[in-house]
């Protein structure tokens, strides 16, 4: 739960002028990274290949996903390491399910994990995902917000940061315009616990993107760019959503999003496409160079 400290400081910070959204560039030296469960058909396939490839398109850092007892993909924390570094990467954050802790409670797992999350030189420890059982009724996202404050606890002893990043289930209405994403906010410690914003999800989810970061300024630590394409293009999803497609291809306004980087409390953004209609190494080298010809000063 939010303290009445945390509270002030949280309104101080962001009704200072410092917050005012302007013109924004990013500079040569930002990370510009990329969400390796794009790559989640390859990456299994060839390791070292693929995180070259990504290398070799020109981002600098990635965000892994992938973890179970100790391995990404086969590769030890040190063998990931070590070709990361080889190929000049960072991986400021990860997605880690923790799911033996999230259901069971498995204080080892959750222990297990942040030390590796930390040896892997992560900053953030990231929750991706809800199954469909942990989501029935606010009272699940109340858990789920505990639990992310005991993760929090425990990631924090090895220098971690968590965070929880959203889909579009969590904005479900369950009355009188609850949601479970207000729970997490309201019930999390802002001091301990941030946010990864998907702008694809929530804009699917009907919610505005520029309100959202308003509503949660200074906790949206991380973006998920990714784009979703408008309905001339009539690429659309199995449900008749509109589909995913590459920065700057579709509706959804970065340039404008990115005046906001300063209020939001944005460290980090990763490009990410779940599913892509042409080859995915053409895909996020599109996105690679929307993102470095119109948001890279």
């Amino acid at each position: 739960m939010s303290t009445r400290r945390s509270f002030i400081r949280q309104t101080t910070i962001a009704t200072s002028g410092l917050l005012i959204p302007g013109s924004f560039r990013l500079t040569k030296d930002d990370l510009i990274g990329l969400q390796l469960y794009t790559l989640r058909s390859e990456i299994p396939k060839d390791v070292e290949g693929t995180i070259a490839k990504v290398a070799q398109i020109g981002y600098n850092s990635v965000e892994v996903f992938g973890y179970n007892n100790g391995k990404f993909f086969g590769k030890t924390v040190d063998e990931l390491l070590a070709i990361f570094n080889k190929n000049n990467l960072k991986s400021p954050s990860g997605h880690y399910s923790v799911m033996g802790f999230l259901m069971k409670g498995d204080q080892d797992e959750l222990k297990r994990t942040v030390a590796d999350a930390a040896k892997l030189g992560n900053e953030f420890f990231v929750i991706p995902f809800l199954m469909d059982n942990m989501r029935k009724s606010l009272d699940d996202y109340k858990k789920l917000a505990g639990q992310l404050n005991q993760i929090a606890v425990e990631a924090e002893k090895v220098g971690l940061k968590t965070a929880y990043h959203n889909h579009n289930f969590e904005f479900k209405d369950w009355g009188e315009g609850r949601t479970g994403y207000d729970v997490l906010v309201k019930e999390t410690d802002p001091a301990k616990v941030s946010f990864e914003i998907d702008f694809y999800w929530i804009t699917r989810a009907g919610m505005d993107p520029i309100k959202m970061i308003e509503s949660n300024a200074g906790r949206i630590k991380m973006w998920h760019i990714k784009d979703m394409a408008d309905k001339e293009q009539a690429t659309y999803d199995v449900g008749g959503q509109q589909f995913f497609t590459e920065v700057g291809t579709g509706i959804i306004d970065y340039k404008k999003i990115f005046k906001y980087k300063k209020e939001s409390g944005m460290k980090y953004f990763f490009v990410e496409q779940d599913q892509t209609k042409i080859p995915v190494y053409e895909s996020i080298t599109k996105s690679f160079g929307y993102i470095k010809n119109n948001l890279v000063g």
